[in-house]
């Protein structure tokens, strides 16, 4: 019998606990999420949930399930991998609580990316919802509906879903040398190259990622601050997703 729990499958990583495994673990195919095992799917549409497409850490199982598990919530989840155009993975213009610089979807016009439909009971949703800032004016992120044909969600076996919620900044997202947003490309080389830029914030957050993560995971302070540097430094560029908050 194949073992199909999360650390079998090397899946069983929690960003939230080590900053610096952000996004963490993506499985390589669908499945469902039932507590601390991944099992397969038995259909890829959810008519009674909602799709909510995921570019961070919601498509690592360990940290959904620990995101869950915070609410009391053990009911399965499943998570459907799609090939996606009309988004890529960004980066949030701010610093998370957990110590880390989350991922944010931005418009692309080339290409498309391996990304996870989670599809979420009323309860999950919520849940999710308020891990996100979602439910609060003030909170980071926004559940928008991004629709087709604009983004196009593709299915395994081919269906097309008329459109997905998903998380979008709501201070935008960083960018790189141009007015592009940059693309995020994990949690090290990511704060590596930020560090390297930026030296107001190597004096607020250390030299290394892991002071980085360090000090901001202790300091809502040191986060805000960080999040006025990008600011100040002329770093955060529009999403390009903003016409459907």
């Amino acid at each position: 019998m194949v073992d199909r729990t999360l650390a079998a499958l090397g899946l069983a990583q929690v960003p939230h606990d080590d900053p610096l495994l952000y996004p963490g673990t993506w499985p390589r195919g669908s499945g469902l999420l039932d507590g601390d095992r991944l099992l397969p799917l038995d259909r890829l549409v959810h008519d009674d949930r909602t799709p909510v497409l995921t570019v961070g850490c919601n498509a690592c199982p360990g940290q959904l399930r620990h995101k869950l598990d915070t609410f009391g919530i053990t009911t399965p989840v499943p998570m459907v991998r799609t090939q996606v155009s009309g988004v890529d993975i960004g980066v949030s213009a701010h610093v998370s609580r957990a110590g880390y610089v989350s991922a944010a979807p931005f418009r692309s016009l080339t290409g498309t990316r391996a990304l996870f439909i989670l599809w979420l009971d009323a309860e999950q949703l919520t849940a999710i919802d308020t891990t996100e800032g979602a439910t609060l004016p003030q909170g980071n992120f926004a559940r928008v509906w991004l629709p087709a044909p604009a983004v196009r969600v593709t299915l395994p076996d081919g269906h097309v879903l008329p459109g997905a919620y998903c998380y979008t900044n709501r201070h935008g997202v960083l960018r790189d040398g141009t007015r592009t947003p940059r693309r995020h490309p994990g949690q090290r080389p990511l704060l590596t190259a930020l560090l390297r830029q930026s030296p107001p914030l190597r004096d607020l957050l250390g030299s290394t990622p892991e002071e980085f993560c360090a000090r901001a995971r202790s300091d809502a302070t040191l986060r805000a601050r960080a999040a006025r540097l990008f600011t100040e430094e002329d770093l955060i560029t529009t999403s390009g997703l903003e016409q459907y908050a």
